[in-house]
């Protein structure tokens, strides 16, 4: 593969003078994955290590991101429903969370770039050390506000909305508001991902065409985009790919 390595760069730099910085999504959702199907086809190696290798994956977007200026990027990094994998598994995901969670503290590129770093979802699900290092990350980046790096973990679109209706019901039945009064800014204020403006783009890697109850109410006019390449495998090609695919549409709100 080395040989192609130039071409590859030939291509990027042909994409990138192509795109308008003016038609940038402002907001990118991903979906990544394929760290399984990747182990797998690499052959004798952990699990985990397809997930460790997702990771520098995110952190190589999230630099792509921070270069064309985009703004908000949404990671879907861990269902509610991983929680049935098998637990060696699960503990090596919750380790390793941990451990970038805490990382972010000290990360020269986060501070840099000031980037904001939330995670969203059922985060009472999560074990208490995992939601201690969310907790330090979210408050060392509470203050910046140029960028904003969002995790989904321990999250599940359906769920979001059940627990945003909950919210809203104890405020109708406490007195607080009106049931007239409940609209869809209501809704969007007790969502996990409250204050967000809705993701522009959403890619998917891997060859999978569905949302899996990703950002289901949020989602309602993003445009998807599906890649096939496993997300440990992704390339910058392949990113500025779906941003070239956004650019040439003609977004439309409604039918």
């Amino acid at each position: 593969m080395e040989p192609l390595k130039p071409l590859y760069s030939l291509y990027e730099w042909y994409i990138s003078r192509n795109l308008r910085p003016e038609n940038m999504p402002k907001h990118v959702a991903i979906i990544m994955d394929g760290n399984r199907r990747f182990t797998k086809i690499q052959g004798n190696i952990d699990t985990i290590e397809g997930h460790k290798r997702g990771v520098g994956t995110l952190e190589r977007v999230l630099d792509w991101c921070v270069d064309l200026g985009i703004e908000i990027v949404t990671a879907y990094a861990f269902s509610t429903e991983n929680f049935n994998r098998p637990p060696h598994e699960v503990e090596g995901l919750m380790r390793l969370f941990k451990k970038n969670f805490e990382e972010i503290a000290n990360n020269q590129k986060i501070h840099k770039n000031k980037v904001r770093v939330k995670a969203v979802g059922k985060l009472e699900l999560l074990p208490k050390d995992v939601r201690e290092a969310i907790r330090i990350a979210e408050e060392c980046t509470a203050a910046y506000d140029q960028r904003m790096v969002n995790i989904a973990i321990g999250y599940d679109g359906r769920t979001e909305i059940v627990d945003a209706l909950k919210k809203i019901v104890k405020d109708v039945e406490a007195g607080k508001i009106d049931v007239d009064e409940i609209d869809e800014n209501m809704v969007n204020k007790n969502l996990y991902t409250a204050g967000l403006k809705d993701p522009n783009l959403i890619i998917r890697t891997s060859g999978e065409e569905r949302l899996s109850g990703f950002l289901l109410w949020q989602s309602s006019y993003s445009e998807l985009y599906f890649c096939d390449s496993l997300w440990p495998e992704l390339r910058k090609v392949d990113f500025l790919r779906a941003l070239r695919s956004y650019q040439q549409r003609e977004r439309r709100f409604g039918v």
